[in-house]
């Protein structure tokens, strides 16, 4: 009698199904108002955000090309995308640890994973607030719809990449973990979320600009509006060049510290 065997990637993937069904349970259904929050948070920001600049800088309805409200929900969602998969990726470990009892599941699954499933709900929701403004006759709609397909998806990336980072090294280190959480705020603002950068001098607009998030959103918010001018070098090389760099950072961390992950 022959034993049927499986392939390295036919149980990597029965791993990555597994979890993922879990993942799905613990952050959909464990609280009965998790779909609410999550519909709620944006909502609350947004309406903070239209606050806080008609304050600062007046009513105006124009940034750069693009009406003020879309600009200002097209940066939210997409820093909101990089931000959850950021700071989702930093727990996972810790929270499935009791899974690495079977020597098939190791740490760096939970956050592949983890990333996955907020990447599936951020869209979901996204595309709620897309079909909302149809209704509300807010142009949500972009004018290339697959260059802010590709945007997206760069966002997330850049986003799984911080996240593998910061989960192996909050795994070894839990300050890390801290400092990320408190360096949240500074980043919503010097990347270009409230506040367009054009507004800023040469002189602090070219550190700004190292910000990989700043390029992203830009590119994002260009694919919905032909017309929009992104900020002054603004490049997708750049962004990717961030994004292979910090993915493949955060594969050499958890590949070398995987033992001590999973002990953590």
């Amino acid at each position: 009698m022959t034993l049927s065997t499986r392939t390295p990637w036919q149980v990597t993937r029965s791993v990555w199904h597994a979890m993922f069904l879990r993942e799905v349970v613990a952050r959909t259904m464990a609280d009965r108002m998790a779909w609410f929050w999550m519909l709620v948070e944006p909502i609350a920001m947004i309406a903070v955000m239209v606050a806080i600049r008609a304050f600062v800088m007046g009513r105006a309805r124009h940034i750069n090309g693009a009406d003020f409200i879309p600009w200002l929900l097209l940066g939210l969602f997409g820093f909101f995308l990089f931000r959850e998969n950021m700071m989702r990726s930093i727990g996972a470990p810790e929270a499935n640890k009791g899974l690495f009892a079977y020597r098939q599941v190791k740490p760096i699954d939970t956050v592949l994973v983890r990333c996955y499933l907020e990447g599936l709900l951020k869209t979901f929701i996204f595309l709620m607030f897309v079909l909302a403004g149809l209704l509300l006759n807010v142009d949500l709609t972009p004018d290339y719809a697959l260059q802010a397909l590709f945007a997206w998806l760069s966002l997330w990336s850049l986003g799984l990449g911080a996240g593998l980072v910061f989960s192996a090294l909050a795994g070894l280190a839990p300050e890390f973990g801290r400092i990320v959480k408190i360096a949240t705020l500074p980043l919503l603002i010097i990347s270009g979320v409230i506040f367009p950068l054009n507004f800023l001098p040469e002189s602090l607009l070219y550190y700004l600009m190292l910000n990989p998030i700043a390029h992203g959103l830009e590119l994002f918010r260009a694919s919905f509006y032909a017309e929009y001018r992104v900020v002054p070098g603004t490049s997708l090389l750049y962004l990717w060049w961030w994004t292979l760099g910090s993915i493949a950072l955060g594969l050499m961390l958890h590949l070398r510290f995987e033992m001590r992950l999973k002990r953590q």
